[in-house]
């Protein structure tokens, strides 16, 4: 069963920093596409950023030239570097990948938020 386990989220002031991570686990097929997205109260879940098994990234443009992703393809992990964080950026952010097969799994979330 796949799993995706999600960490560093948490309460940063405006201008700081965060590297939410993710690691998948539990498939005997390659995750394909991995990213992340992002729900803030009252709004639709939105992709943040995405990263192919060969390295193709396409990012909103909200977070274009302040959030970078990456992946380690040999952990089954996706990061994301979070910069110049303000209080937009304030939600939950899900890991999501795809599996070879065409499988699309969810993480449970992680709460980002940034207040002064």
């Amino acid at each position: 069963q796949v799993q995706l386990v999600e960490s560093g989220g948490g309460l940063v002031r405006p201008g700081g920093s965060l590297r939410p991570s993710c690691a998948a686990s539990g498939s005997i097929f390659r995750f394909t596409t991995m990213g992340w997205y992002r729900q803030a109260p009252g709004k639709e879940r939105e992709l943040v950023a995405t990263i192919s098994s060969g390295g193709t990234i396409n990012y909103a443009d909200s977070v274009k030239g302040r959030f970078t992703i990456s992946r380690d393809n040999t952990k089954n992990t996706v990061n994301l570097q979070m910069n110049s964080l303000n209080p937009e950026d304030t939600a939950v952010y899900y890991c999501r990948t795809r599996t070879s097969i065409g499988g699309l799994y969810w993480g449970q979330g992680i709460q980002v938020t940034v207040s002064s």
